[in-house]
Parts: C-alpha cells; sequence; structure tokens
C-alpha cells in the first residue's frame, strides 16, 4: 500500500515485522500512536529500548531477568532441589501462571533439532549438567513440549543425568501429543505438573 509518508511507511515496515502483526494492523497502530500524546509514544520508545538493552538472563536458570540472578531463583521459600527442565521463557511464565509448581527451573533456550542444525551444544544442557553433579538437586521434571523433539532432548538429558542416582519424572501426558505448553490452560498444565510420572514410565509408553 502507498501512504503519504515515507515515516510512516517506515515506522508501518518495522511494526509488520512483529509476529501476528500484518501491513493493515501495523498501519492502526502506527495511527493510533500518531494520535496519541508524544510523552506516551516517548515512553513506550523508551520501555522497549530499556528491555532491549538491560534485560539479562539468570545465570543459575537462565530465565530473563532484570538482575543476573532471577527472582524465582533469589526466593527462600522455592525449593531449589527440583529443577522443572523447560524450552523457553514462556514456558517459565506458563508453569508460574498455574501456582502449583513451587520449585526452580532451567531453561534449555531450544530443543535438539538436527534438521535445524540445533544440537545439544547449542542449548543450555552442560549448565544443567553441572549444576546436577554440584549436588543439591533430588529430581529434574522434564516440562518440554509432546513433539519429537521434545522427547528427543528429554532422553539425551535423562542419559546425561542417569549417572547421578537422581530422581527423573516428566509431567503427565494431560496435555495432546505435538502441543506446545504456552498454549496449554493453567488448570491441564497444573494437574500434569502435579501427577507427572517416572521419565522411565514415559519412555515405556512411547
Amino acid at each position: 500500500m502507498e501512504l503519504p509518508s515515507k515515516l510512516l511507511e517506515n515506522a508501518v515496515n518495522e511494526i509488520a515485522q512483529l509476529p501476528g502483526i500484518g501491513k493493515r494492523t501495523a498501519l492502526r497502530l502506527a495511527l493510533h500512536l500518531l494520535r496519541q500524546p508524544v510523552e506516551q509514544t516517548n515512553q513506550l520508545s523508551l520501555a522497549l529500548d530499556k528491555m532491549r538493552n538491560e534485560i539479562q538472563y539468570c545465570q543459575s536458570c537462565y530465565n530473563i531477568s532484570d538482575t543476573s540472578i532471577c527472582l524465582i531463583c533469589s526466593n527462600p521459600k522455592r525449593d531449589i532441589s527440583i529443577v522443572c527442565v523447560v524450552e523457553d521463557v514462556r514456558d517459565v511464565m506458563a508453569i508460574e501462571a498455574t501456582g502449583f509448581f513451587k520449585g526452580v527451573y532451567h531453561v534449555l533456550g531450544g530443543k535438539i533439532n538436527p534438521i535445524e542444525g540445533i544440537g545439544p551444544t547449542q542449548l543450555n544442557i552442560k549448565p544443567l549438567i553441572e549444576k546436577v553433579s554440584k549436588g543439591g538437586i533430588n529430581e529434574i521434571i522434564f516440562a518440554l513440549s509432546s513433539t519429537m523433539e521434545g522427547d528427543t532432548t528429554n532422553f539425551y538429558i535423562y542419559k546425561q543425568l542417569k549417572e547421578f542416582g537422581i530422581t527423573t519424572s516428566t509431567i503427565a501426558r494431560g496435555i495432546g501429543i505435538g502441543d506446545e505448553l504456552e498454549y496449554t490452560d493453567e488448570v491441564t498444565l497444573g494437574r500434569s505438573l502435579m501427577h507427572r510420572i517416572p521419565f522411565e514410565q514415559s519412555i515405556k509408553q512411547v
């Protein structure tokens, strides 16, 4: 579409790069910002700039954080002996929304996927193994999506952890095969965590 302003067109093109945002929606958003007070638009710009440049990843679990150690890992009320392994920071948010889980997390940053060139070394697997080797962890909960890549990643980590003799479990399959964790409703996800099963048992079921 041809726009009357090159500045507006540039803004629309940038907004349209966001997931789920087409050119028409981007145009509506850009025009909405134009109608707002300058201070409000500046606040949005400043918030995005600070988020992009100042946000950190927790040195312990790799969740996003404002500090070197996130609020979950630094919370003395959390049970650090139980670690829930997830693919993405969005999965941490999904599980936290259930209110069921009181342990801590470890964010892998993805799943093993040879087709896309993602191997174990591209993920935060080694820090997890090192964390377990230091002691103090009694259980690892695998909470990756029920996909082939998720199951492959679970099994790879399980083999790495086997020598340490800790409990490994996986969330119950109340979540449909192939479903992404972040889109699962809180009740189903919470119950899946509460009724988790030994990982060895999940291998036999596959």
